[in-house]
């Protein structure tokens, strides 16, 4: 009876209820799509905020150099690798370890960022080759050089013995240079590609005294020591300067860098430093040549020479006087057989 007499208002009712159950699952999904699209769009914003404040970070840290690197012809890719800020308790286990106080420019830096590496390409020959290398190891890998192995033998040579200040030049003789012996604390900063060793270096250690001031110098591949710089910060501007090109260390010391380099140079170097290659290059052909050193002998020989041409005259004067003397005998003879 309920179901022969009702059976439309419960179909009524059923159709409602389940409009009802349709309408809400239709809310319930057009606020999860809703809330999705919030939450990508407030997670675009925070990567696109990140990505800026990123760039911001690299423009400041680099001084603007991914810029210039990226205006460059030829330049097909730069690349810069994030590294998350040293931990305190890093830098002060470091400094413990090796009894050295980091220079508070460098202590800095490692907040900031731990290490630095920093690569650019261009298209060469068709494919894409790395040519500039930024580099600055991070505190973990801050080795110490010249430390001597516990296995080798007692009388082997050891970096100990070179001596090679009797070969340097220039304004280098009133520095100090580093020695691999107990006085002097050195540390790799960069290895550059094989072409050397740019090392923070601490003078004067004494043992039980903790050493604070550094200066950054370059070891070349024949172990000679080449000044850079007092601080780290001017380092680190002088690699941005040079945009990290092949042997861009060598450009500062009295070798200077190889054919193949200065081409490169050439191409990618600023205008402001290649004033500082053409000085170089001028002293460097300058002629040093004393031309009366090389011509003294020639002028010697040249002086008889000037002496007989001197001496010639002579008789010419002689004749002339002659002709001029028999000139007034001719002319009084001339008159006298004129006057009868």
């Amino acid at each position: 009876f309920l179901r022969r007499g009702r059976k439309l208002t419960i179909s009524g009712l059923e159709r409602f209820i389940l409009e009802g159950i349709s309408i809400y699952f239709s809310l319930l999904i057009v606020y999860s799509i809703c809330v999705c699209i919030a939450e990508r769009r407030l997670k675009t914003k925070m990567e696109d905020g990140k990505t800026e404040n990123m760039k911001d970070l690299v423009d400041r840290l680099t001084l603007g150099v991914t810029r210039i690197l990226e205006s460059r012809p030829g330049v097909t890719e730069v690349r810069y690798v994030e590294k998350e800020p040293a931990e305190r308790h890093t830098i002060i286990s470091w400094e413990q370890k090796n009894c050295c106080l980091l220079p508070e420019d460098l202590r800095n830096f490692y907040q900031m960022t731990d290490g630095f590496l920093m690569t650019w390409s261009i298209k060469f020959d068709g494919n894409n080759t790395q040519l500039g290398t930024m580099v600055i190891n991070s505190i973990s890998t801050l080795c110490r050089l010249g430390t001597t192995s516990v296995y080798s033998l007692p009388n082997s040579p050891t970096l100990d013995d070179l001596e090679n200040d009797t070969d340097d030049e220039g304004k280098e003789e009133d520095l100090e240079k580093p020695q691999f012996n107990s006085k002097y604390r050195i540390f790799e900063l960069d290895c550059c590609n094989g072409n050397g060793k740019v090392c923070l270096v601490y003078k004067s250690v004494q043992s039980g005294v903790v050493s604070s001031h550094a200066e950054i110098w370059f070891l070349d591949r024949a172990l000679y020591w080449h000044f850079l710089s007092n601080t780290f910060t001017a380092y680190y501007r002088l690699m941005l300067v040079h945009l990290g090109l092949p042997q861009w260390q060598y450009a500062l010391t009295k070798y200077g860098i190889s054919p193949q380099a200065k081409q490169w140079f050439n191409m990618y170097k600023p205008v402001a430093c290649s004033a500082s290659l053409v000085a170089e290059d001028a002293i460097t052909f300058t002629n040093k040549l004393d031309p009366s050193l090389v011509f003294k002998n020639r002028a010697k020989l040249q002086n008889p020479k000037k002496k007989a041409c001197a001496q010639l005259p002579a008789p010419q004067k002689s004749q002339t006087s002659l002709v001029t003397s028999k000139n007034p005998s001719q002319v009084g003879s001339t008159t006298k057989k004129m006057i009868p």
